[in-house]
């Protein structure tokens, strides 16, 4: 990420190297840390090279996908654990849906491999949140703005329809083709 805004253009971006040995490792994590805050204290709008081609090249959406990608780490550090996992609220985990559905899935360079053909529908009733996704084999999903007869539908509070569309448990109701969820599945 720091580098990200060090060089919007991507084309000096390489990943560090972290060194050999525990106290050294754990420095340079401190360090990396440092850098990251120091990046997000910029402005939403700081440009900022993104390996998403469907994201824009900006700070806030690092900050975005960051958000999601440690919310579910935090999931499974709780579950891993055996201990209650956090309830994320309407508003955020709606975001995380969104952010799968219409950015993530996206990244796939190839949808040859997808076969499933017919309609989903996702909602997220405290959110006041619905997606009307359409499947076609080795196309990427495409979104209508109204909803119709999925052949699929999951269903519940925007915390469990985050969950159960990232994979994790969940109380979501899932109705119909299970099938057409695969070309929905986190990359």
């Amino acid at each position: 990420m720091v580098a990200a805004t060090a060089d919007p253009s991507g084309e000096h971006v390489r990943a560090g190297t972290p060194p050999d040995g525990w106290e050294p490792l754990l420095a340079w994590w401190d360090e990396r840390r440092a850098e990251l805050r120091a990046a997000f204290d910029t402005a939403p709008d700081t440009p900022a090279w993104q390996p998403f081609p469907s994201y824009d090249p900006v700070v806030a959406s690092w900050a975005r996908r960051q958000a999601h990608e440690a919310a579910m780490h935090r999931v499974d550090a709780e579950l891993a654990l055996g201990t209650a996992t956090v309830a994320f609220p309407p508003e955020f985990a709606a975001d995380g849906v969104d952010e799968l559905l219409t950015m993530l899935v996206y990244r796939r360079a190839d949808w040859s491999e997808f076969t499933a053909k017919g309609s989903v529908l996702v909602h997220a009733e405290d959110a006041g949140r619905l997606w009307s996704v359409r499947l076609a084999p080795g196309e990427p999903p495409q979104f209508d703005e109204q909803p119709f007869e999925p052949a699929l539908t999951v269903e519940g509070t925007a915390d469990d329809v985050y969950r159960a569309l990232w994979r994790r448990p969940s109380t979501a109701k899932v109705t119909g083709e299970t099938a057409l969820l695969e070309p929905l599945t986190p990359p």
